[in-house]
């Protein structure tokens, strides 16, 4: 258990480190490796060194101490046998000039007594038991810690101990000097050598970054929807191929776009010249209504009132009565259908008074109550094929409401807001399942979908069960209400 924290708790934080470390730019990622490898070299070889030098410098100063310990014992045997200790004195003071790391020597005779050495002000108390040799060893080097550094103390036999001892202390400054002075060496050249990776590393970073930043900023342009920009090649590596790979993809996108956008121009034409024949059938039909048929049925009450008129049959009075009640209904009903298929306030005033005469017309029909509010559209014109579709979605939208919904009151908003034209429908009705709707005919929405999908509108349904419906169509505007009359209208006749 506790291993498995263990690993969960270092996986946690090899994640944290990658998420800094991936946070970096690449430029600080590779000077941060030049840098971090200039110096982890320079400070490994400054310690290798330095402990090699120590190293070597140490037993250097024990070699030498030993060599001058045996010197001195060896021309101290005479000396010591005749009791010069003037000699010894000499002796000594001469091999201490010759050797300028030598702090001290001194000689012991063969009864343990200190017979001559180097202290002026008296010799030191411990240093006498510090190293000790037997008779039958070659010499004896120790390493003393003292208040002026360490010494490399070496002890050495006289005439095999028969005469006594000779001991001398080689100082050990100039090795830490040495050390020292070799190990600022590296250390500057440590930081020079930095100075020369970070400079080699900006101009490697700048070399490789920057065609990198050139295809990030080319990807960035594509993204936008800005296929015209190009990278340069700038070597055949890589990072070469890559742009030249862009480079092809840009000019695939913008080929694509060309097409897309030829395509939607030849949609747009296409969605105007059906619109129009839609329009232009329908006001056919209407007017066919109003002038054929009509006049045939005006025609027929003014005939049924000449009958009523020439006979006087109580009867047959009444039923020309009843006939002609009929026909009037007729006449209504059909001067009324004549303005939904195409009202001539659509193409006089415009999108918001058809509008408000069509929701008239249907509290007039059904006693529904319609709240309408379209606050960005009094006294202004839009793109005609735009109006006529946003009035027919209302039409399909409420001849719901008023057949399926059996809602009691309803609602209409027709705004204009960040380029686009939004129109939100809303009931208190029954509700239905939007995903279950099948086929072309369910409630007409879906003609309302496709009459939204013609001029690159959407719809969206929000409804459930009991719930009431809430329909939300949306469109672009490609220009603005001054603008969209410079467009070329389509016809539909007079």
């Amino acid at each position: 258990m506790n291993t498995m924290r263990v690993s969960h708790r270092l996986k946690r934080w090899a994640t944290a480190i990658w998420q800094v470390i991936g946070a970096v730019n690449i430029r600080a990622k590779i000077l941060g490796i030049v840098l971090g490898l200039v110096v982890l070299m320079g400070v490994a070889a400054t310690i290798e060194v330095r402990l090699l030098l120590d190293q070597t410098l140490t037993t250097q100063a024990r070699e030498h101490s030993v060599a001058v310990a045996r010197d001195v014992a060896a021309r101290a045997t005479d000396l010591t046998l005749m009791r010069d200790y003037y000699g010894l004195f000499r002796l000594l003071r001469d091999t201490q000039a010759n050797n300028p790391d030598l702090r001290y020597a001194f000689v012991i005779d063969s009864e343990g007594a200190i017979i001559a050495h180097t202290f002026g002000a008296g010799f030191p108390a411990g240093l006498y038991d510090a190293n000790i040799v037997t008779s039958n060893e070659h010499h004896r080097s120790v390493l003393l810690a003292t208040d002026e550094g360490d010494v490399w103390d070496t002890a050495v036999p006289i005439f095999d101990g028969r005469a006594g001892v000779a001991r001398v202390g080689l100082s050990l400054a100039a090795r830490e000097q040495t050390v020292a002075a070799v190990t600022s060496q590296l250390l500057i050249t440590t930081i020079m050598a930095a100075a020369i990776g970070i400079t080699a590393a900006a101009l490697l970073t700048w070399i490789l970054t920057r065609p990198i930043l050139q295809l990030v900023e080319l990807t960035k342009a594509v993204t936008g929807g800005d296929f015209s920009r190009r990278a340069q090649r700038w070597a055949d590596d890589e990072i070469g191929a890559l742009t030249d790979a862009l480079n092809a993809m840009s000019d695939a996108l913008a080929q694509a776009e060309r097409e897309r956008a030829e395509r939607e121009q030849m949609r747009a034409q296409y969605v105007t010249r059906i619109i129009a024949a839609q329009e232009e059938e329908r006001k056919r039909i209407a007017r066919e209504l109003h002038d054929s048929t009509s006049q045939a049925l005006t025609s027929l009450l003014i005939g049924l009132r000449s009958l009523a008129d020439r006979h006087r049959s109580p009867d047959l009075r009444r039923q020309v009565d009843d006939l002609r009640g009929i026909v009037g209904q007729v006449l209504h009903d059909l001067h009324a259908l004549a303005r939904q298929l195409r009202p001539s306030v659509l193409d006089d005033l415009g999108l918001a008074a058809a509008i408000q005469r069509y929701v008239a017309d249907c509290r007039a029909r059904s006693g529904l109550t319609i709240d309408l509010a379209m606050p960005d559209l009094n006294g202004e014109r839009l793109d005609p094929a735009l109006e006529t579709a946003l009035y027919r979605i209302v039409q399909e939208a409420l001849t719901n409401v008023i057949r399926h919904a059996h809602a009691t009151t309803a609602s209409i908003v027709i705004e204009r807001r960040d380029g686009r034209l939004r129109a939100i429908i809303e009931d208190n009705g029954c509700g239905f399942d939007p995903a279950a709707l099948r086929g072309d005919g369910d409630l007409g929405l879906n003609g309302i979908r496709e009459r939204a999908a013609l001029l690159n509108g959407h719809l969206i349904i929000e409804s459930a069960p009991g719930n009431g419906t809430t329909l939300y169509v949306e469109f672009p505007l490609l220009a603005s209400a001054e603008e969209s009359y410079a467009c070329e209208p389509y016809s539909v006749g007079r």
